[in-house]
């Protein structure tokens, strides 16, 4: 797709909203006028430059493509999409505030169910949730044409933290209680909101230096930039929520110490998924393997992009696989291009069509140079027996069966595969099918700097 420039964008959003500001002032827009409104693109930054940069990919609506997407939703009487939203956000309710350029409402009435709106706004999957129910976009059988709620939760967000709008929520009379909350990720932040504004006294228990779970340690700068995420839990320490960081529970105390030596009445315990895991394939040891876990805290928490400034290690590498299809694997893919790669391969076992990650980030990903290789599996790590590096993978290639539990349609028989020829690849050549037009074997070739 055609990257359009922030400016084109916006200047189609002023167009179009001189076409219907005189129905939005008198309310004569009818719903035949609102499915005509056109979906605002994000604006984003010139690909092959923003790829070696770790600034924000997505530049946000402005006031007029906000203005201009919130009148494009219906404003069901059902509304089906606060249905699909985990938190229950009155998405019809501020979306109409939005619509009249009444901003600081429309995140006020966010806020009296999510306290993360500008995070919620860029992270949340909401193409598979409140956006999936969206009955605009089932009129027009795609859910990209839904109207756009995360993105417009994200403006009203940064409109109030931009404009020094943000409001101390209020807080319920003490109820004598305490709350310890064990990880200070999006589910422990959410939760110590929620029971500080109940009235109990909420601790939040924090392995790292620095609060956030995934959004600091796992989630790249250029996805989610760290100051919001600071500002949020600057607004929980302003409602009285207390923080103790560099605290491992299980290991500096036990919940059970918690509970009763430190008195506490409850504990939520919201840990993540910090574990990697491997594909217990040969070669794993090699060096230059790395989870993506380790690869992006090293990036994004201990900061190692800032090359001569941070003090962090990390392995330089000409040639990068990331082997997964989800939204971590992007993650990991894009940060490696801002690492320094020269070029990086995605090798996923399914297609475009199965991949769990977002449509956005795989777009974004390719918009930067990241190379896609479907139906491929690694099946053995390769390495230089002198030093111990990694030199490249050895994969499958496969066909595509019939789905499985989840909907997505499985990769073929690996032993059947694993019959047909290896071949080498120089790191640029495309797989081609034998002369049955079966699975073959592959092999990519990794260099380090």
């Amino acid at each position: 797709m055609e990257h359009i420039s922030a400016e084109k964008l916006g200047q189609i959003a002023k167009d179009e909203y001189n076409k219907i500001e005189a129905k939005i002032k008198d309310s004569s827009l009818t719903n035949k006028d609102r499915m005509a409104i056109p979906l605002q693109v994000m604006p984003t930054g010139e690909p092959l430059v923003r790829a070696r940069q770790m600034t924000e990919v997505a530049l946000g609506y402005t006031k007029e493509q906000a203005i201009v997407e919130a009148n494009r939703c219906l404003q069901c009487k059902n509304k089906p999409c606060v249905s699909g939203c985990p938190v229950n956000v009155q998405i019809p309710d501020f979306i109409a505030q939005v619509a009249k350029g009444e901003f600081k409402s429309a995140v006020d009435i966010i806020k009296q169910t999510n306290l993360l709106p500008a995070i919620c706004g860029r992270v949340c999957p909401q193409e598979k949730q409140c956006q999936s129910l969206c009955t605009l976009g089932k009129v027009n059988k795609n859910v990209e044409k839904s109207v756009c709620i995360g993105r417009l939760e994200r403006f009203v967000a940064d409109f109030e933290r931009n404009n020094n709008l943000t409001t101390t929520p209020a807080i319920a009379p003490s109820t004598g209680k305490k709350v310890a909350i064990v990880g200070s990720g999006p589910a422990g932040l959410t939760v110590a909101a929620d029971c500080r504004r109940a009235g109990h006294d909420v601790t939040v228990f924090e392995a790292f230096h620095k609060a956030g779970g995934v959004m600091v340690y796992g989630i790249p700068e250029f996805r989610l930039p760290k100051e919001i995420v600071a500002k949020e839990v600057e607004n929980l320490k302003a409602m009285g929520v207390q923080f103790e960081m560099n605290t491992l529970v299980g290991r500096t105390a036990t919940i059970q110490q918690i509970l009763t030596e430190k008195e506490f009445d409850a504990a939520f315990v919201g840990t993540g998924a910090g574990l990697p895991k491997f594909f217990n394939i040969p070669g794993e040891n090699y060096i230059g393997v790395f989870s993506a876990n380790e690869y992006l805290t090293r990036a994004n928490l201990m900061k190692a992009y800032e090359k001569g400034v941070a003090d962090t290690p990390f392995y330089e590498a000409k040639t990068v696989v990331v082997c997964g299809g989800g939204n971590v694997a992007m993650d990991a893919a894009r940060m490696a291009l801002r690492l320094g790669a020269e070029k990086v391969y995605v090798v996923y076992r399914r297609t475009r069509a199965e991949m769990p990650a977002r449509r956005e980030e795989v777009d974004h990903a390719e918009e930067e140079g990241v190379e896609f290789r479907f139906l491929e599996n690694p099946v053995e790590i390769l390495g230089n027996a002198e030093d111990g590096r990694v030199t490249g993978i050895r994969a499958l290639s496969y066909e595509l069966g019939e789905p499985d539990a989840s909907g997505r349609r499985r990769q073929g028989n690996d032993e059947l595969d694993a019959r047909h020829g290896e071949r080498l690849y120089d790191g640029a050549a495309r797989r081609q099918p034998d002369g049955q037009g079966r699975v073959d074997e592959t092999r990519l070739v990794c260099e380090s700097a």
